[in-house]
């Protein structure tokens, strides 16, 4: 076991959620990656938290699954939660999405998380569930869609330079008819955290692109089949982005688990 290994009890929010909001979340996402080192280290345990915490801080309970683990994942207890939140992490196995040939700034690829979070990303959609996929989780959403990936940006676009940091303030534009509009309402514009050098290329079936960046790049996408599966290619778990913003995506996953219920009538 390498000096560089999360483990669950780590990144657990502190203080617990109270539960105030009824909600039960099932959260994927990889605590270890291979060959992990300091860096990715760090990333994962800080970004991993801060999601879990803002979770608890609005009241939802949650179920954390660490794909990385030797453990095959409990399927059926995923699809049976009120939404999914689906984590970044490394990068996706370039012959997944149809790339030949070596990836430019390749990193933590893990091929057997990518089987289990494209089956879970296949059976929510299946099960129209609730679900937000963050940067990895949206490019996964899209190759699961059936869409691909740009395998490598040129440097310092939505990232750092080399020998800079990794996450920077980055722009992106924002459809206000999209659910992203409803959750910044006014809003045609967003500073977002990012640091990703894959994107999403040719989208997937069902897919339809809600946010870019000025130079063209995807940065979000919604299936249109279904009634609330949102992808974002940026980071809100970043603890240095801004903390309001963060909340209100996290608390648009409630709210819609919420209005479904309210659409039932009960018996």
């Amino acid at each position: 076991m390498s000096d560089w290994t999360i483990a669950l009890e780590d990144v657990l929010p502190n203080p617990p959620s109270d539960g105030s909001a009824g909600v039960n979340i099932a959260v994927v996402g990889q605590l270890n990656l291979p060959d992990q080192d300091e860096g990715t280290y760090e990333l994962l345990l800080s970004f991993t938290r801060t999601a879990l915490q803002q979770l608890a801080d609005l009241g939802a309970d949650f179920t954390f699954i660490d794909v990385t683990d030797d453990a095959e994942p409990d399927y059926q207890s995923i699809v049976s939660a009120d939404a999914v939140i689906m984590l970044g992490g490394g990068d996706v196995e370039a012959t997944r999405y149809g790339h030949d040939g070596p990836v430019p700034n390749e990193y933590g690829v893990d091929p057997r998380s990518d089987s289990r979070q494209l089956r879970v990303i296949a059976e929510a959609v299946a099960a129209d569930q609730t679900m937000l996929a963050i940067c990895r989780g949206s490019q996964l959403l899209n190759v699961a869609s059936g869409g691909s990936l740009i395998p490598n940006l040129p440097d310092g676009e939505h990232r750092g330079l080399p020998g800079e940091p990794m996450f920077i303030d980055d722009v992106v534009n924002i459809d206000v008819q999209s659910p992203l509009g409803e959750i910044y309402p006014g809003r045609e514009n967003l500073t977002v955290r990012n640091g990703h050098h894959q994107a999403v290329d040719r989208v997937g079936d069902h897919l339809k692109v809600i946010a870019r960046a000025p130079d063209g790049v995807i940065e979000g996408t919604m299936r249109t089949d279904k009634r609330w599966i949102v992808g974002v290619q940026w980071h809100p778990e970043d603890p240095a982005g801004p903390p309001d913003d963060r909340a209100a995506i996290f608390a648009a996953v409630i709210d819609e688990v919420k209005r479904r219920r309210a659409a039932v009538p009960s018996l």
